[in-house]
């Protein structure tokens, strides 16, 4: 508080038109104070400078009434004297002479104190501070009725009429200036909250414009950031998530300028040790300030804590009436977050809410598009290159005894591992329990280990993110998300590299997996069967293979047998095959000549299935007629020894090119005798018929009935 100048000693000397020349330079010199100054403390700093010089005062007050609370509030002392009075102390209109003016609308001059009976506790506290006299004078403009203007004195002294005069009319240039002050404060709050509000709305204009345009968690945090950041002071913003399968939290976004690297991105905490949990859990805003946020034991609290954070606000996202996550503010503030900056905040996360319950949506949408597109290109594959068997063909003991395994397998969810050689058929089994499974609905996705470069097939099982490495420009779906709910079939699953070997374990045990350049946990549900035909247990001895992934595979092993094992299934697959590519060729192939069926049943076919279906495919092919014409001799180069079949080799020797020189040969027409013979036999001397020789042998009924008299096969008696 500024001391006053002291009264001049010629005031009191001068002649009375020197006072009033003096009384209206003064009135000037107030009009020109309130002409300049529109704040209160200086203006009334200002006017006791001024009205010393022509009046003696030793303290100068403004009291206003105020409507709301209905008192009198101290608002302005200029005094000479040290004093406890400060601005803002209240005093009820009765029994206050402030009050009295403000109501009677008239002076009130005190001449003595001591001679004063009116207003005894006011009149009691300034007698304490050495007031002796003092005149109070009304503030009134023509709209209203403001406060009171007094002048006190240290010693008994009366007021003249010259200068009760004087001070009424410098109180009605006050009373002005007060007002206009008064004005001017309320239109500078009224602009200061206009403005808070303006930005406020601006804010929410400006995130809603964020929302409309992104779809992505991470673009919609950063919007919000760089919204919040302009209105409300913060140093740390995070983004929570639920995650409805664990129940933990799920930091997807975080803003930390100052300590970028402190805290990881994509963390997971304890809901109930986490102030956002409790925030979720109520519905309504958390504020925790200073040792309030003792209470909550999280890592990333320890870790904001040890950073200087002194106030956390979480806000949570509700939307449809379900809580899912929450937005978090801290500050190195403890005074941060006001009511006003709280209720904004709610209103942003109502906006929020809906942004990333889209964002979310829109990115398991696009993540199903993605999945869809995939099983579409993956289907179109499967349909060019087309399944080799619409059903398993075969009748043999080994073929039955490998069947029942599967049907044993099927309705189980267990790994199953198939062992045979190659070109038996393995996918075939892989489809039929697929097929006889209640994932039958569902994707069955093969993946072959051999085909595909060891670089690329961690790729091509788990997928990728986008710029996970050269080349990578655009995010890929791995088989196992093809197969969610599905099946996946890896063939030739000893040719997994063994660097890969420990991510697949992990699938088969835990049912998860990352993308390659990503750290987001993908969770599947997937049935795996696998297909070898090398020995696994030898590789295992080698450690060439992981022996835990072994048993992990080796849950149910099926032996396919080779098509050595089962001889009787070649003319059912025989027939088959002619069928199928007669019509794929546009062939008119109608019967198989008994030699010819003789020898391929007593072949060895080290190729298998396969190899028999490629040598009828060219058979059909070359074949000009309605008779199946096989190039016999190509199976030359690939014979093997048969004795494990338990066919007796001398049956080749109708065929030179099957048998070694040393084999005893019979002649042709013997050999097509025992083979009609045989035929016979089977369908217990039926020559017509669907379950005729001839169709079992591949021929029209009148050439076997010619075939039979010419070769003396007659039916016993």
């Amino acid at each position: 508080m500024a001391d006053p100048v002291i009264s001049p000693p010629e005031v009191a000397f001068a002649s009375p038109l020197e006072h009033s020349r003096r009384q209206l330079e003064a009135l000037l010199e107030v009009s020109e104070a309130i002409a300049q100054q529109r704040d209160l403390p200086a203006l009334f700093h200002d006017l006791a400078g001024r009205l010393h010089s022509v009046i003696e005062f030793d303290f100068l007050t403004l009291v206003l009434h105020d409507p709301v609370r209905n008192v009198m509030r101290l608002h302005i002392l200029e005094s000479r004297v040290p004093t406890e009075k400060v601005a803002g102390m209240e005093s009820p209109i009765e029994g206050h002479p402030s009050g009295w003016v403000w109501q009677t609308q008239q002076p009130l001059v005190i001449a003595d104190v001591d001679e004063e009976t009116r207003f005894p506790d006011f009149i009691t506290r300034i007698r304490e501070h050495g007031v002796r006299s003092m005149a109070i004078f009304p503030l009134t403009t023509a709209q209203r009725r403001i406060g009171s203007m007094g002048f006190g004195r240290m010693a008994p002294q009366g007021v003249t009429d010259t200068e009760l005069q004087f001070m009424q009319r410098v109180a009605s240039q006050v009373a002005v200036a007060v007002d206009n002050a008064l004005n001017f404060e309320n239109s500078q709050a009224y602009q200061t909250q206009l403005a808070r509000e303006r930005d406020r709305l601006r804010v929410l204009l400006e995130i809603n414009n964020v929302l409309v345009v992104s779809r992505e968690v991470t673009e919609v945090f950063r919007g919000i950031v760089s919204t919040l950041e302009r209105v409300i002071h913060h140093d740390y913003t995070s983004l929570a998530l639920l995650d409805p399968v664990t129940g933990l939290l799920k930091i997807h976004a975080l803003d930390f300028p100052g300590r970028p690297g402190m805290i990881k991105r994509e963390i997971t905490v304890p809901r109930d040790t986490s102030p956002a949990g409790h925030a979720i859990s109520t519905g309504l805003p958390l504020l925790a300030r200073g040792a309030e946020l003792e209470r909550y034991p999280s890592e990333i609290i320890a870790t904001l804590r040890s950073d200087g954070i002194q106030t956390i606000c979480c806000v949570p996202l509700i939307t449809h009436g379900r809580t899912f996550g929450s937005l978090n503010l801290a500050s190195r503030r403890n005074d941060a977050f006001t009511p006003e900056d709280v209720e904004l905040l709610r209103q942003v996360s109502a906006q929020i809410a809906i942004a990333v319950e889209n964002a979310l949506a829109f990115k398991e949408i696009d993540a199903l598009k993605n999945k869809l597109a995939e099983e579409k290109l993956y289907l179109e594959e499967e349909i060019r290159t087309e399944i080799n068997f619409e059903e398993i063909i075969g009748d043999s003991t080994a073929l039955k005894r490998a069947l029942a395994q599967v049907e044993l397998a099927a309705p189980a969810a267990t790994s199953v591992l198939l062992l045979g050689e190659t070109g038996t058929g393995k996918e075939v089994f892989a489809r039929a329990i697929h097929s006889l499974s209640p994932r039958r609905e569902r994707t069955f996705v093969k993946v072959n280990c051999a085909a595909i470069p060891s670089g690329l097939l961690e790729s091509e099982l788990f997928g990728h993110e986008k710029g996970a490495f050269t080349g990578a420009i655009n995010q890929k779906i791995g088989r196992f998300e093809l197969a969610d709910r599905g099946t996946l079939f890896l063939d030739e699953v000893g040719d997994l590299p063994l660097d890969l070997q420990p991510k697949l374990l992990r699938v088969l045990q835990e049912q998860e997996f990352e993308r390659l350049g990503s750290n987001r946990t993908q969770h599947v549900d997937v049935r795996v069967v696998a297909a070898t035909h090398q020995d696994l247990a030898k590789l295992v001895g080698e450690r060439a293979f992981r022996s835990d992934l072994y048993y992990r595979l080796n849950v149910f092993p099926i032996q396919i047998p080779a098509l050595r094992e089962r001889p009787e299934d070649v003319p059912l697959l025989v027939r088959y095959f002619v069928q199928i590519f007669s019509r794929r060729l546009n062939k008119d192939v109608q019967y198989i000549p008994a030699d010819v069926m003789d020898a391929l049943s007593h072949y060895s076919w080290p190729g298998n299935v396969r190899e028999l279906e490629n040598l009828i495919e060219r058979a059909v092919l070359l074949s000009p007629g309605q008779e199946l014409r096989v190039p016999l001799g190509e199976l030359k180069s690939t014979s093997v020894p048969v004795a494990a079949s338990g066919v007796d080799p001398s049956s080749f020797t109708s065929f030179p090119s099957l048998t070694s020189a040393t084999s005893s040969i019979p002649t042709l027409e013997e050999a097509e005798r025992q083979h009609i013979l045989r035929a016979l036999k089977q369908t217990q001397w039926r020559i017509a018929g669907p379950k005729g020789a001839a169709v079992l042998l591949g021929m029209k009924r009148t050439t076997l009935q010619a075939r039979m008299r010419k070769l003396g096969i007659r039916r016993p008696v």
